[in-house]
């Protein structure tokens, strides 16, 4: 039976944030509704198909795995495509991004977000499969792997960039990055790499800071406005209020909630999106500090569980799939968190397994069932 070798502690983490999200989705529509829905039957519903999902994925082995990788990824990209052309009547933008089909009685479902099970699973086939041909690296070799890298990402990518969608290009190169680390490629070219993102991180602080009118002038103005919006509410709210209302009430409705919180369902500070990108300003408000550290550990011992599952494989196709879905998850709950706390930009991240949202949840236990498949794997025919 799969159930003897699921991992039980990956189970009951996710379940215990499965119980938080719903508690605290129907706290977010009680005091201030912005929709109306039946989010808490929808949630469930999502949790319950996750969760077949995620046990149908694991039922899977590494071989099975690569058989399916490039059949799906060509599934969502022609979805993704479609999406470009279909008529609103079935892809109605929200939020003027044109990211969604509607499907009646259910809600919408977002191509972009299970391109992640996608990427995941044809890279970690591409790169492995790339070192299975070689005897020693080189040069060559390795500028060959990441030019098919290149290939397999960026034109999805660029698809996503212009519904537009920039958080969705984040937890993509969260979670290629990783993978393209575990490939086994040149060190030097990887310094040469993350010389790059960190080049440009180091030049934007001191345009911004020291060049304020070429910022203004020759880069902020080449951004669409709902970009050049986002960037101004973060960097200076106090000076963009209308931009950064969003973040502002959020960090109020954090600050509010002191050590202890308010109290379930006594949230009183309005803040848009709260019961999905903004769900853990609704957590800190009410459980205040400690409620917050105890979902934040939570996270933290699911991830570190992924971590020791995947080590125990021993195969390097694991290490490769790990790497990508553990480094996905991680920066989503650190963007999510940190701008609900100011630290980073405003994006439309959601937060893992506790926001509301069907496609966003069931990407999650897809990738998690992967994970699980290389414990069923490699404990049930270890011997």
């Amino acid at each position: 039976m799969i159930s003897k070798y699921l991992d039980k502690q990956v189970i009951l983490y996710i379940v215990l944030l499965g119980i938080i999200s719903v508690f605290f989705i129907h706290s977010s529509n009680t005091t201030f509704s912005q929709y109306s829905g039946a989010f808490i039957i929808k949630q469930c519903l999502f949790y319950s198909i996750g969760f077949i999902i995620m046990f149908a994925i694991a039922w899977l082995d590494s071989e099975q795995l690569k058989k399916i990788a490039w059949i799906f990824y060509v599934l969502i990209l022609l979805l993704l495509i479609a999406l470009i052309f279909a008529p609103e009547s079935i892809a109605k933008p929200i939020n003027d991004a044109k990211a969604w089909y509607q499907i009646p009685f259910i809600g919408t479902f977002q191509p972009s977000e299970f391109m992640k099970f996608a990427f995941v699973l044809v890279l970690a086939k591409t790169i492995t499969g790339h070192r299975e041909k070689l005897i020693n690296n080189s040069l060559s070799s390795d500028s060959l792997l990441l030019l098919k890298i290149a290939i397999i990402t960026v034109p999805p990518m660029l698809i996503v960039y212009k519904q537009p969608d920039t958080g969705m290009i984040m937890l993509y190169l969260a979670l290629i990055i990783p993978m393209i680390y575990f490939s086994t490629i040149s060190r030097k070219i990887l310094i040469g790499l993350a010389a790059i993102p960190l080049t440009v991180v180091l030049a934007f602080i001191v345009i911004f800071t020291q060049y304020n009118d070429f910022y203004n002038e020759q880069l902020l103005s080449k951004l669409d406005d709902h970009q050049i919006s986002r960037i101004n509410g973060w960097l200076s709210p106090y000076e963009f209020e209308d931009s950064s209302y969003q973040g502002r009430q959020g960090m109020l409705a954090i600050g509010s909630g002191e050590l202890t919180g308010k109290g379930y369902l006594q949230n009183d500070v309005y803040v848009p999106e709260k019961h999905t990108d903004y769900i853990f300003s609704t957590i800190a408000e009410e459980t205040g500090f400690i409620g917050a550290s105890i979902v934040i550990i939570l996270f933290f011992l699911l991830l570190f569980r992924l971590v020791v599952i995947i080590i125990s494989t021993k195969n390097h196709f694991a290490y490769v799939i790990g790497a990508g879905i553990i480094g996905l998850l991680t920066f989503q709950i650190f963007q999510n968190i940190g701008m609900t706390l100011g630290l980073m930009p405003i994006t439309g991240v959601t937060l893992p397994f506790v926001s509301y949202g069907g496609s966003s949840l069931l990407s999650n236990f897809m990738l998690i069932g992967v994970i699980l498949s290389f414990k069923k794997t490699y404990e049930g025919y270890f011997f």
